[in-house]
């Protein structure tokens, strides 16, 4: 297949993973606004953060507030990981590769595109209480999974963008452990504490385990909360688990390339091999921020080294599985 196409598609993929991302991001910390005082900086800043778009937001706002937050990461047109950029962006990567996508994704991505606009028209940040939009993003970008599933043949436009949405998700899933364990518990008294277990709830929801990790551990402890966002193998959204699913279709998209032909594949392999091998004392001895960064930092180098090998023109001109434009 043409290297842009695939391209085309593993940035769609991603596009759509981070808008529902940032979606269930948003709802959640309205919901936990609404049991803390109002505005509070705490609260709103590890969001902004979390997006890794905070020198751009000092940038463009003298404070952090509710409203400012909710604007910046949902609806700012200058803001160009903003949830409406993002599905602004799927929709034109869709339109792009028409013919390869079927009726039902063009439909559903052409639904969101304009219910997000719909929102940007209707300023739904300044609304008393925006949940309800969130939520219809969120449940817009789920359905739209589930139709790329059950429509779309497993070939390797759908195994690249399979890897462009577990990149994405294992990425978004430590940056909310890192930025959330480090910015909401400022002193050891808060620790156990009624607003510590509000927080660890939240961040759970943010990443929709709650329910899932209550069923396997039951009480919310930091230890086994990170345990389970790293390391839960039957977790879709845990970092291991998103890997795994990355792996598998690398693999697919691979054939028979080993590991001294495929750099990719080789970066891929060692960053989750780091993953199967460690434990959770492990992770708390090197330092929990300082783990976390040094994933971001090597799954940076794998979405680097996908690049390189399957959408770079000068290193697929030699390849026999892509034409280059």
């Amino acid at each position: 297949m043409l290297s842009r196409v695939a391209e085309t598609i593993y940035w769609m993929n991603r596009y759509i993973e981070r808008a529902e991302n940032y979606a269930r991001f948003m709802d959640v910390n309205f919901n936990l606004s609404l049991e803390l005082s109002p505005d509070l900086e705490e609260q709103w800043k590890p969001l902004v953060v979390t997006s890794g778009d905070w020198d751009l937001y000092k940038s463009l706002n003298k404070k952090i507030d509710k409203s400012k937050a909710i604007h910046f990461l949902g609806f700012d047109i200058r803001n160009p990981n903003s949830m409406h950029n993002c599905i602004v962006n799927a929709r034109e990567n869709a339109r792009a590769i028409r013919p390869e996508i079927t009726r039902e994704v063009w439909e559903q991505i052409n639904y969101l595109y304009y219910f997000v606009k719909d929102g940007v028209k209707k300023k739904m940040w300044e609304r008393v209480d925006p949940r309800n939009f969130f939520i219809e993003i969120k449940k817009g970008c789920q359905l739209l999974y589930g139709i790329l599933d059950s429509t779309i043949s497993k070939t390797e436009a759908w195994h690249f963008g399979k890897m462009g949405q577990m990149i994405e998700r294992a990425d978004k899933t430590s940056r909310v452990l890192d930025v959330k364990y480090h910015m909401l518990l400022p002193t050891p008294e808060a620790i156990g504490s009624p607003l510590d277990l509000v927080h660890w709830s939240a961040l759970l929801k943010s990443v929709s385990a709650y329910d899932m990790y209550r069923k396997a551990y039951g009480k919310l402890t930091p230890p086994t909360i990170t345990e389970f966002l790293i390391f839960d193998l039957n977790f879709p959204r845990s970092m291991r688990s998103c890997l795994v699913a990355a792996e598998q279709s690398l693999q697919a998209i691979s054939f028979n390339e080993t590991l001294s032909t495929n750099r990719a594949i080789k970066q891929l392999g060692i960053l989750k091999s780091q993953l199967e091998y460690a434990e959770i004392n492990d992770v708390f001895s090197t330092g929990l921020h300082e783990y976390l960064d040094d994933f971001q930092l090597k799954l940076n180098s794998v979405s680097q080294e996908i690049y390189n090998v399957y959408f770079s023109k000068e290193n697929i001109l030699n390849d026999n599985h892509f034409i280059t434009n």
